[in-house]
């Protein structure tokens, strides 16, 4: 909470905490009148902490905006601050392309917490008044800050104490790297200093994801310093975009070394993500009988969808009863491969919708399969390899799912069993 004015103070006078959220959009002032809002502050990366430099004052009914330099605030408060300027107009503009804009580029960011092994968000700004100058000290990623954020600031005062440890996270400054230079309207994530120490302690699922947040080298860099157990398990979590980019930084020996310690369908599963003659590469380097089963494998999870669908299902059109599959379920689903859903197509066998037996069950005897189907049918393409449909089955957790042609006819049924018995040889 920013500490409060007295009636015999100077608040730019002594040290004074002030979060960015008490002074956003208060009114700035010029002999005591409003010449705009304060829109954010500008800051400079200095030895330790970042200081403030400018403000930057936004006005109404179309006025242009104000750069105000720090030395001209003569007071600064959560009701209004108070310049010394001469006139307006010279302080007209906008910041400029290589500046760093406290509210724009860091609130509402992720922060990579590596001790913390977690990835927040950046609610608040603390910032310190010392000696007449202002600093930013620590990101607060709190649940305070957050209801702060949100506008609800007396909520956050009704349900949080300042003693609360759970309403107020702060991260020091010093923890965060230096925010890159002339970077426009910074759309990344701001990142703590990658302390070598911590990595051992995060497990991988974890450091795969601060991982895929990293830009390239920083990202190779932190990969780079993992034994060699950790980066092994470490790769196999990260998505295939990122694999391909680690991978094509790394030796070829490398490489070879960390698939070698894999199981063949893990090995697989990296090496399908390279272009094939990145992939031949690695494979000539590994031990022949190794690379045989990785490169079988590889081919198996090529194959497509369509040539392991089923056509016996239970299909219908959408204005068929429910009353009518239901009386009649064992006639219909006899000699049936996938009788657990129902699917609807029209005259032309283009996919509708499905329906799930349990809801079909509950629903009311007169409804047509239309009225309970549900549209947003997840579907393979009549193209898709049997490695798609391992991933969607992972994702979704459907016992089945129709595959559909360029037109969305339904083709056939893929069943949930068969690709799962193919994916335990992919890994054997």
């Amino acid at each position: 909470m920013m500490a409060q004015e007295t009636a015999n103070s100077t608040p730019m006078a002594g040290d004074l905490e002030i979060l960015l959220s008490d002074i956003l959009n208060v009114p700035v002032l010029k002999s005591g009148k409003k010449i705009g809002s304060l829109n954010d502050l500008v800051i400079v990366e200095t030895a330790k902490i970042p200081e403030v430099r400018s403000l930057y004052v936004t006005r109404s009914f179309g006025n242009p905006s104000l750069i105000i330099p720090w030395e001209n605030v003569h007071t600064l408060t959560g009701r209004g601050i108070e310049v010394t300027i001469s006139d307006t107009k010279s302080y007209e503009g906008e910041p400029a392309e290589d500046v760093i804009l406290l509210r724009d580029y860091v609130l509402d960011k992720k922060v990579i917490d590596l001790e913390e092994n977690d990835v927040e968000v950046v609610y608040d700004i603390r910032l310190v008044l010392r000696n007449k100058k202002l600093y930013v000290t620590d990101a607060d990623t709190g649940k305070a800050a957050r209801l702060r954020r949100l506008g609800l600031g007396f909520l956050a005062r009704l349900l949080y104490s300042s003693t609360d440890t759970e309403a107020e996270q702060l991260i020091p400054w010093t923890c965060i790297q230096p925010l890159p230079t002339n970077i426009g309207r910074f759309k990344g994530n701001v990142k703590l200093n990658v302390l070598k120490e911590n990595l051992s302690e995060i497990h991988p699922v974890d450091l795969a994801d601060i991982l895929e947040e990293m830009d390239h080298e920083q990202r190779v860099m932190v990969f780079s310093s993992l034994d060699h157990e950790q980066a092994t398990d470490t790769l196999e979590e990260i998505e295939p975009k990122v694999q391909r980019e680690i991978i094509s930084s790394l030796s070829t020996e490398k490489v070879v070394r960390l698939i070698n310690d894999m199981t063949p369908g893990q090995a697989a599963d990296i090496l399908s993500v390279l272009p094939s003659a990145d992939a031949h590469v690695i494979l000539d380097t590994m031990d022949a009988e190794s690379a045989r089963k990785v490169q079988a494998i590889i081919n198996r999870q090529e194959e497509k969808v369509i040539h392991y669908t089923t056509q016996k299902i239970l299909k219908f059109p959408p204005e068929t009863t429910v009353e009518y599959v239901q009386n009649d379920y064992p006639r219909h689903a006899r000699d049936k491969d996938v009788i657990m859903y129902i699917y609807v197509a029209d005259k032309d066998d283009r996919l509708l919708g499905v329906i799930d037996l349990k809801e079909l069950l509950q629903a009311d005897d007169k409804a047509s399969l239309r009225d309970i189907m549900v549209e947003n049918v997840i579907s393979l393409h009549a193209a898709s390899t049997l490695k798609d449909a391992a991933q969607e089955f992972s994702r979704y957790g459907f016992r089945a799912l129709p595959v559909v042609d360029d037109d969305e006819r339904i083709v056939g049924v893929i069943p949930y069993r068969d690709v799962m018995n193919l994916t335990h040889q992919f890994v054997e």
